[in-house]
């Protein structure tokens, strides 16, 4: 193998929002033949608004020319509280490894990559969703489900 892990500029704007529904499709078990182009439309577009204005940093990794993973971050601000008085949260969401190359450590250490730049800017609240084959790897990090939150489904 010859990983390079690269951080996303806009120039990967295209490969970026492929992966983005490459990962979509595998989480949600979705077959190739579903229609995916208004949310390819609008990654796209939230890429190239995020990446601009720094409020989303990503990571791509290649084994040569050849994509194998993914991991980003987006940033956030909700009022503030007692345990995060700036009120900024992160956010880690796209984790994805090709499935010949799991199990070797490289989301890891996109994870790893993530949470070192979240942490430089001091942001100390960092949450993700975490799918029955990611939790183990998210919990060999150190993340700990948490019991308070609620969501109001569709």
């Amino acid at each position: 193998m010859n990983l390079t892990y690269k951080r996303v500029t806009l120039e990967d704007l295209d490969i970026l929002t492929a992966t983005r529904i490459e990962v979509l499709r595998a989480a949600n078990k979705l077959s190739d033949d579903t229609d995916m182009s208004k949310v390819e439309k609008e990654s796209y577009n939230y890429y190239q608004k995020a990446l601009s204005d720094g409020s989303h940093i990503a990571y791509l990794v290649f084994d040569g020319s050849r994509f194998v993973g993914a991991g980003g971050v987006s940033f956030f601000q909700v009022m503030p509280t007692y345990r995060n008085p700036s009120g900024n949260k992160a956010y880690i969401m796209n984790m994805y490894t090709n499935p010949e190359y799991r199990r070797k450590g490289i989301a890891y250490h996109v994870l790893d990559l993530l949470v070192k730049e979240v942490k430089s800017k001091g942001i100390t609240s960092i949450s993700l969703e975490a799918t029955d084959m990611g939790r183990p790897l998210y919990e060999k990090y150190g993340f700990v489900k948490m019991n308070n939150e609620m969501e109001l489904p569709e």
